[in-house]
């Protein structure tokens, strides 16, 4: 793909500033067809507008949008400097179409973190790994397996110990033996709870986490990103929250020194890790005291999410909004991978390390676009359409958790999420590469979420559809206990968590997924704009029709067991 620098970029975002529309919009006519025959303006949303849309976005430059960067903030730029241009009203902080987020980076300060048991020293990095959280944990130790409590399973690894006041040992957040996400039913806390969930409530004072063979293949990776790239916080939310667990992961050597002596040493706790049967609880000899500290040196950095409305007509109905979503972020720069399409020898200076996040999801963020784009060149909607492009969404839903934390809108007036994250790859005839297996085709998205909570919304979503270009649905992911968690994995979930219904509209993972080579030329920009057009009339829908889409259904059960 054609290359430009940044300074090239930020040189073309202020040329473009002056103009009335798009270069895009500038090709077609600046003349609307009657809303009659061209579907409320989606049939404008054309493939050479999202192309145009997509090179700038997910080109080398922008440095894989990463939350925070300079790209991500050039990226918001471009957004915002649109909406301006098209007339939307800003919805961000202090009459802007930002919405600042105030980001706290925890970087582990080796010098300053230490580890001891009865006058044994341990040192980081060689013998314990720490998550990016300061703290200092000190007590007797306490060996509690899984950690998990399900009572649909009559599982409790508790049995018998006490965590209160002690170090609790186990093994992260894997699930006991026989036991799969599915089988989290009912209300996390009260149902069923995870390590760290219990430990919290009932006073556990510090973590130490067995590892996997994973992780030791990765320690010198680990230790390097904790040191180097450091941990991402949101400033507010910490505010908000109880102080986390101090939590370190133990060596084989230092495991071996906790374990000397006791019912079950280093060797067979080693060994029921990897079988995943941990066994009975117990407590460590009493004349064992453990101490840790983390130390961190911080940053302060900030990210935005981008948030424009376009007013509704009606004077009563434009108090409500019709919300359209996707994350503008990707993750930055990395190794290069193979699969990137332009996979050097290791180690070369021509080697791709940029993930410009084409699909993912430049696509969805170039849609809603074009979308706003459409919008602002056709009648309005009788409700207010809101527009919010979210930051941070690969560093764990960032920006819509703190959107819906702290709205600028009204949650309660929202009647509907859209989410667009990832809709322009598809399967090519012929293709036979396991990791395309289930990528959607040229005219397919898979559709999750729909009904999950609203009845009336599906149909709505399938009469829509149905009636205009017909595009297949697969609904193939559309279950909570689907075990890729889609349901659970992109920022609409936020909203739904918050009693809004939702769509989230998602093409399937693929080759280059999380790799440098999802780029803007392996996109399909044909299906890309027949899904976004059949989104706007969806949304269309949404926004003129009387009443609000009914909530007929319970949220499922969140069973997304986060990390560290």
């Amino acid at each position: 793909m054609r290359r430009l620098n940044l300074l090239s970029l930020i040189l073309i975002i202020a040329l473009l500033a002056p103009l009335p529309i798009s270069i895009q919009a500038q090709r077609r006519s600046t003349k609307t067809a009657p809303a009659s025959t061209t579907h409320n303006g989606a049939d404008q949303i054309a493939p050479d507008q999202l192309k145009n849309y997509l090179y700038f976005i997910a080109a080398d430059a922008m440095e894989g949008r990463d939350t925070p960067s300079r790209g991500l903030d050039v990226t918001a730029n471009f957004i915002a400097m649109n909406l301006t241009r098209w007339g939307f009203k800003p919805a961000g902080d202090d009459g802007t179409f930002f919405q600042k987020i105030a980001l706290l980076r925890n970087y582990i300060d080796p010098a300053k973190t230490s580890a001891e048991m009865s006058g044994a020293k341990f040192t980081y990095g060689d013998d314990f790994l720490a998550a990016n959280n300061q703290g200092t944990a000190s007590g007797n130790m306490v060996y509690v397996g899984n950690g998990w409590v399900i009572k649909s399973k009559g599982l409790n690894a508790y049995e018998g110990v006490d965590v209160n006041n002690k170090i609790a040992i186990f093994y992260g957040n894997a699930l006991p033996k026989g036991v799969t996400r599915a089988d989290l039913t009912g209300t996390r806390g009260q149902d069923w709870e995870s390590p760290l969930d219990y430990l919290r409530k009932h006073g556990a004072r510090g973590v130490i986490v067995i590892p996997t063979l994973q992780t030791f293949s990765i320690w010198n990776g680990s230790r390097r990103n904790a040191t180097e790239r450091g941990g991402l916080f949101v400033e507010r939310v910490l505010q908000q929250e109880p102080q986390a667990l101090p939590v370190i992961t133990a060596s084989a050597g230092m495991l071996t020194a906790l374990f000397r002596g006791e019912r079950m040493e280093a060797d067979e706790i080693f060994a029921r890790r990897a079988s995943s049967d941990a066994g009975a609880s117990f407590d460590l000899k009493p004349a064992k005291q453990m101490s840790f500290t983390i130390g961190v040196r911080s940053e302060h950095e900030h990210a935005q999410n981008v948030v424009g409305i376009w007013e509704g007509a009606d004077p009563v109905l434009k108090n409500e909004y019709v919300a359209l979503g996707a994350h503008y972020d990707h993750i930055g720069k990395g190794l290069p991978l193979p699969g990137s399409g332009r996979f050097p020898a290791a180690n070369s200076d021509t080697s791709d390390i940029i993930y410009n996040g084409a699909d993912d999801d430049g696509s969805g963020t170039t849609a809603l676009l074009a979308m706003a784009e459409t919008l602002a060149h056709n009648p309005r909607p009788k409700r207010s359409v809101l527009f919010v492009w979210h930051c941070g969404e690969e560093k764990g839903l960032v920006g819509s958790d703190y959107f819906t934390r702290f709205p600028t809108v009204p949650l309660k007036q929202v009647v509907t999420q859209l989410n667009i994250d990832m809709i322009g790859r598809s399967k090519r005839a012929g293709d036979t590469n396991p990791l395309n297996a289930e990528l959607s085709g040229p005219n397919e998205i898979y559709v999750i979420g729909a009904r999950m909570m609203s009845t009336e919304l599906g149909d709505l979503n399938e009469a829509v559809n149905h009636s205009y270009l017909n595009i297949s649905f697969n609904y193939k992911y559309d279950d909570p206990a689907d075990p890729h968690r889609f349901f659970f994995r992109s920022d609409h979930f936020n909203y739904a968590k918050n009693g809004i219904p939702i769509i989230f509209y998602f093409d399937g993972e693929h080759e280059d997924y999380h790799r440098p080579g999802d780029e803007p030329q392996k996109i399909d920009y044909e299906k890309m704009a027949r899904v976004a057009r059949t989104i706007y009339m969806t949304m269309w829908e949404l926004a003129t029709r009387p009443t609000r889409p009914v909530v007929d259904r319970q949220l499922p059960a969140e069973r997304m067991v986060r990390g560290f």
